[in-house]
């Protein structure tokens, strides 16, 4: 009876969130809850959420510091100059200016957000594709391919994963730091491919007549919140919050970090408590929208925790699984993860299908955490610039001026390479095995 009961509630859960008959908010809540008290678990039901809730709370915290944090030093200017350094530096060489896209959007996605990376990103470079006459769609993959592969910390797949499984990030992010610096190597690789390959089709040479750099300019509204004189302070404080992340993530929490880093950016930068006010109501937005989502779905995974379904399930699955192949578990998941992108969304997958697959594989002696980290190298990291089940796809298309199918078609191949370099990697670096 509980193991039916619990595929039937991951079951109605893809069914409602995929067919958009229920937001993911309401889904990740209604759902469980209707679920526990079919199951006959009664007023057990608010313990089960209450744990849940108790469990994702660091990782909420997390989350919206981090978001207002990477809000108010870019509201600062931290970014612009060396945005601006990078458009003096591409020139009208096709192959520095698909470079330098990439590394402006791998920087710009140090936020964490999809849209905004691709709203900064795309309009200051699309002039210079235009005027070269280079392809729409090479401008296109090359901003997906730095913001797929720069998964980190506080980015959505890692929050979900950390959250689904009640895992720290640090021990899921810090080991495939490596693997994501080959990820890194293979898209810069490609993006340097993709320019030479313009260049011959445009038939450039060294003696093509330079063509005026489009200038960049900032809003009245973006100016008012610039603050220059601190560009190095920023600078400093980012690459220390960074730094003790990575270097103590075990001994301090992340959220006491961006809490602390976000406390001194504020003071700064913006010393005026009504500045102060107005810095994070400008990202109130985004940060309570993840944070919401991430609490309804601790409900999600308290209720199956505590009620004993996803352990039941894990079992009645375990025998379908031989001895021999539960090792291959992480591997397997890793290469077919970015594909998954299309057919599901980030909240289904993560707080729906993973736990599941955790679980099995827990039974059969793979560690959730190699699980953790294999869905991380794909399923809406890599994959989310092309699935048509994230608005940022929508954004990047609709900003490049091409047709979903085109970038479909010219950017997947590459995507799904970088997830299949990083797989391998993994394996051959240790993070999991093969």
């Amino acid at each position: 009876m509980l193991p039916l009961l619990g595929f039937a509630t991951i079951v109605v859960l893809l069914a409602v969130i995929l067919s958009k008959r229920m937001s993911p908010l309401v889904a990740l809540i209604v759902v469980p809850i209707a679920a526990s008290l079919i199951g006959g678990f009664g007023w057990q039901t608010c313990k089960f959420v209450i744990d849940g809730l108790r469990n994702m709370a660091p990782v909420v915290g997390m989350f919206i510091f981090a978001i207002l944090y990477f809000g108010t030093v870019t509201d600062a200017g931290m970014l612009d100059p060396i945005i601006d350094r990078i458009l003096r530096a591409v020139g009208t060489r096709p192959t520095r200016i698909v470079i330098g896209t990439t590394l402006l959007a791998l920087l710009i996605h140090l936020d964490g957000s999809g849209a905004v990376c691709f709203l900064v990103t795309i309009p200051a470079m699309l002039p210079l594709y235009d005027r070269l006459k280079m392809d729409r769609r090479v401008l296109a993959a090359a901003v997906s391919m730095a913001a797929g592969i720069n998964f980190l910390p506080w980015t959505g797949p890692t929050i979900r994963a950390s959250a689904s499984l009640n895992l720290p990030v640090s021990s899921i992010f810090n080991p495939l730091i490596p693997v994501q610096a080959i990820g890194l190597v293979f898209v810069f690789g490609t993006a340097y491919l993709l320019g030479r390959r313009e260049e011959k089709r445009l038939g450039f040479t060294r003696l093509t007549k330079p063509i005026p750099i489009p200038e960049r300019k900032l809003t009245p509204e973006e100016m008012k919140v610039r603050r220059p004189q601190y560009f190095w302070f920023n600078v400093g404080l980012t690459i220390s919050v960074l730094g003790t992340l990575v270097a103590m993530g075990d001994k301090v929490p992340p959220a006491i970090v961006f809490m602390v880093g976000l406390c001194i950016a504020l003071v700064v930068n913006y010393p005026n408590v009504e500045m102060q006010r107005n810095r994070i109501d400008a990202h109130a937005r985004a940060a309570l929208m993840m944070a919401g989502i991430l609490l309804a779905a601790g409900v999600f995974t308290g209720v199956l925790q505590g009620s004993g379904m996803l352990k039941a399930m894990a079992h009645s699955a375990v025998g379908l699984v031989p001895q021999e192949m539960a090792s291959h578990i992480p591997f397997t998941l890793g290469l077919i993860a970015m594909p998954l992108s299309m057919l599901f969304d980030p909240d289904s997958f993560y707080f729906g299908v993973l736990p599941v697959v955790a679980e099995v594989a827990g039974h059969l002696g793979v560690p959730a955490l190699q699980v953790a980290q294999a869905a991380l190298l794909g399923q809406m990291t890599t994959g989310f610039p092309v699935s048509p089940l994230t608005p940022a796809t929508f954004l990047v298309v609709g900003l490049c001026g091409i047709d979903l199918a085109d970038h479909q078609k010219f950017s997947f191949p590459l995507l799904f390479g970088a997830s299949i370099v990083m797989t391998v990697a993994a394996v051959v670096l240790g993070v999991f095995p093969l």
